[in-house]
């Protein structure tokens, strides 16, 4: 119970912060990628860099338990829909985290987002013999893998790299391009109009 507790408190707080950066707004992520507004991608940067830093970080000082971490399994069906996540993404203005968070602002257009995931993942399990035939679930990469080893985890490393050191250096990186990154790359300033020609 007490589990269910926490998961539902961090879930909360999880969300709260995600209202609070604008990411349960569909028009800032829809901005996001289009490039004119960069507010929420530098914040989605910057929280990546600090979390790395801290996991990795607390691995190297003994904080954080390796036996906890989960690496998931890797095959090629992932990149097909990751494809299929970001095109819903870029035409609902959701992502599973931000849409469910959204609802519960009370946004029916989330409602509504959060039932086509729930249909999408119907025809998922629908079609998964049909997918696994095609070999879409077939393990690539030795199946759970890292890019650095971590010492004590029971996961493969690609390279030689120590995990922690390169999870602290990636982190780093992910903060210092948050703080490089412009407000926009594209289109008018962030929160201006362009005029019509």
């Amino acid at each position: 119970m007490t589990t269910v507790i926490l998961a539902l408190v961090i879930g909360g707080l999880f969300g709260f912060v995600l209202d609070r950066v604008a990411a349960t707004n569909p028009q800032y992520i829809i901005k996001m990628l289009n490039l004119t507004n960069l507010h929420l991608a530098k914040v989605i940067l910057l929280a990546i860099g600090v979390g790395s830093i801290l996991m990795f970080g607390g691995q190297m000082l003994g904080l954080v338990d390796v036996g906890h971490m989960s690496v998931k399994t890797a095959y090629v069906g992932v990149f097909f829909g990751g494809i299929l996540l970001g095109i819903g993404w870029a035409l609902s203005g959701f992502c599973p985290g931000t849409g469910v968070a959204a609802a519960a602002t009370g946004r029916k257009d989330a409602l509504f987002f959060i039932a086509g995931g729930l249909l999408g993942a119907a025809a998922y399990m629908a079609t998964y013999p049909s997918i696994k035939a095609m070999g879409l679930l077939s393990k690539i990469g030795g199946g759970k893998v890292t890019l650095g080893t971590v010492p004590g985890a029971k996961y493969e490393g690609l390279t030689g790299i120590p995990g922690d050191i390169l999870g602290i250096v990636l982190g780093i990186v992910f903060i210092v391009v948050a703080f490089a990154l412009p407000e926009r790359l594209s289109g008018a300033p962030a929160g201006k109009t362009q005029p019509a020609e």
